[in-house]
């Protein structure tokens, strides 16, 4: 292998030079796999139980996201508070748990719609801790240089479980049944608890001092308040994410609704997203600077366009040729905004905003799947795509306009400016 190629490769994957990093990613990658079954295995039962109703799927995503909504700064608090690693600990242990116990009604042959959302909600409770948690664990590992870089490879393993999950859970499911491929993920959520055994017993490369003045959730809302670069973010994430990353929802209703396909080919629509969005992982993974906030308009506005041609897809293999670029516009324009929000905050503040921002990112999904749900059930799951892309193109202009207009305003204040 040629020394350039050498050097691009240590720069892509400069952050696995860390042990701690090492660990964890190990036990991300394992965990992430876990997840990615369970949500294509529930996504596919919620449908067979409520005869393809997409405001049922709708319901089952809100719930799942619902806690961000009622305790997302209460999450980020603790991450602020506490040693992440026995945060995240508890965490797998009870996804595991939740988990466990869905699958035993599933196999029982009792499961009841109302029991999934109850399931859900409870699994959602859980990752509203786990989430910001997580996120602002990688400043520990890594040093603040390699940051980006870290926060890039953590979402290269999300998608990379997402490449290999969702079809591996339409294959099983295909084969055996929801119930065993729920059980089975109860086992492998326990990944990242045994990383962070090891981890415990180890000095973190950057650990966090909590600062005496930071104060609580009251503090971090007045900090973010005061800082319009992360108030663009929070804008942008609150109405892409709620319109536009509702893709287990989107493809599973047009996988089974258009396409009259299995879990099988819903799996693979998901696997053609998440090709895309590990390639995007890495790419951004090569930045070491904080994103500005064009690079992130950018992408959302690249997101739109092809979330909007998805919806116009003819058949199986063109939906799949035309996520995999979709996918990488995806998750370039989420690690954009992750980044900024990474980067642009204090150390000790970073658990609380970064809840703050997932409140938002991830929250959003609770108030408008069940919305997306209802509307593709009166116009089509095709429908629901060219919602999504229509807001993630129209969203960056609403802020280049809104940005436009504060520094027009800002110029007439200055002294010997006359009003027009």
């Amino acid at each position: 292998m040629s020394p350039v190629i050498l050097r691009q490769l240590r720069r892509t994957f400069r952050a696995l030079a860390y042990p701690g990093f090492r660990i964890y990613a190990s036990g991300q990658l394992v965990g992430t796999l876990a997840f990615w079954l369970q949500t294509t295995a529930v996504s596919w039962l919620v449908l067979e139980l409520s005869g393809n109703s997409g405001t049922a799927l709708g319901w089952s995503l809100a719930l799942q996201f619902g806690p961000y909504l009622l305790f997302a700064l209460q999450g980020g608090k603790l991450a602020d508070r506490f040693d992440k690693r026995r945060i995240l600990l508890l965490c797998s242990l009870s996804s595991a748990t939740v988990t466990a116990t869905l699958g035993a009604v599933v196999l029982s042959g009792h499961i009841q719609i109302w029991m999934i959302y109850l399931g859900m909600f409870a699994f959602g409770s859980v990752a509203v801790i786990e989430g910001p948690t997580r996120q602002a664990f990688y400043s520990e590992l890594v040093d603040t240089e390699d940051l980006p870089n870290a926060v890039s490879l953590g979402s290269a393993i999300f998608n990379s479980s997402r490449i290999v999950g969702p079809a591996l859970a339409g294959m099983l499911i295909a084969l055996t049944s929801t119930g065993l491929v729920i059980a089975v993920c109860s086992v492998v959520f326990l990944g990242p608890a045994l990383a962070c055994t090891v981890l415990l017993r180890r000095t973190l490369a950057n650990p966090v001092r909590r600062r005496s003045g930071s104060g609580g959730i009251r503090e971090a809302l007045r900090y973010t308040a005061q800082r319009p670069d992360l108030i663009a973010v929070l804008f942008v994430s609150l109405l892409v994410s709620g319109f536009t990353f509702n893709f287990p929802l989107t493809l599973s209703m047009l996988a089974r609704t258009e396409f009259a396909t299995g879990a099988d080919s819903f799996g693979l629509l998901l696997t053609a997203l998440s090709v895309g969005a590990l390639a995007g992982s890495l790419v951004s993974g090569r930045r070491s600077a904080r994103p500005t906030l064009n690079t992130m308009l950018t992408a959302s506005t690249l997101l739109g366009i092809g979330t909007l041609v998805v919806g116009f897809a003819p058949d199986l293999w063109w939906a799949m040729a035309l996520l995999a670029p979709t996918g990488f516009a995806m998750i370039y324009y989420a690690q954009a905004a992750n980044q900024r929000i990474q980067l642009g905050v204090r150390a000790d503040f970073r658990g609380r905003v970064l809840s703050l921002y997932m409140l938002v990112f991830l929250g959003s999904t609770a108030v408008f799947a069940p919305m997306i749900g209802w509307f593709m059930e009166q116009f089509g799951a095709r429908a629901g795509l060219w919602l999504g892309g229509v807001v993630a193109i129209i969203t960056p202009g609403v802020v280049v306009l809104a940005k436009r207009a504060q520094i027009r305003r800002r110029a007439l204040a200055l002294p010997g400016k006359a009003m027009p």
